[in-house]
């Protein structure tokens, strides 16, 4: 992926926005709305954030999983650092964690999730989001497919 340099902070903003042909969710966690690109087939969660160098403040990658499950992420190719929530189907927090770029460290959930939200580093933790938080909006995001 090219890196740019940005000349304006609305060039910046466009970099770090979902693109334009991913579908989106909006979520509300505590006060924040977050934007969430879904991640519901097998290639999309494979790839992930991979190569990606930035996200807005209150952008994410929500990944939807077809059951729930004691799923585990890890950093390759990806030089974002990012953090992760795994969510149960009830839409509570089970776990976060917070994951070093380019590693291949496993982040699993602490129980079973249905979903697991990518967010900009530290990003729970500035916005006091904390395991048993719920995660309302799930229910408009599409359903797992297989392609």
């Amino acid at each position: 992926m090219k890196r740019f340099a940005c000349s304006t902070l609305l060039i910046c903003l466009a970099l770090a926005l979902p693109p334009a042909w991913a579908e989106t969710v909006s979520l509300k966690i505590g006060k924040q709305t977050v934007h969430a690109e879904i991640a519901n087939t097998p290639q999309s969660r494979e790839r992930g954030l991979m190569q990606r160098d930035r996200l807005c403040g209150n952008c994410g990658m929500l990944f939807v999983f077809e059951q729930a499950g004691r799923y585990a992420f890890w950093m390759k190719n990806t030089p974002l650092p990012l953090s992760i929530a795994f969510i149960a189907a009830d839409g509570s927090i089970l776990n976060t964690a917070e994951m070093q770029p380019n590693t291949s460290n496993p982040h699993g959930a602490q129980g079973n999730a249905l979903y697991a939200l990518e967010m900009n580093r530290n990003w729970f933790a500035s916005n006091g989001i904390k395991p048993g938080d719920k995660v309302f909006g799930l229910e408009r995001a599409p359903k797992a497919r297989q392609r």
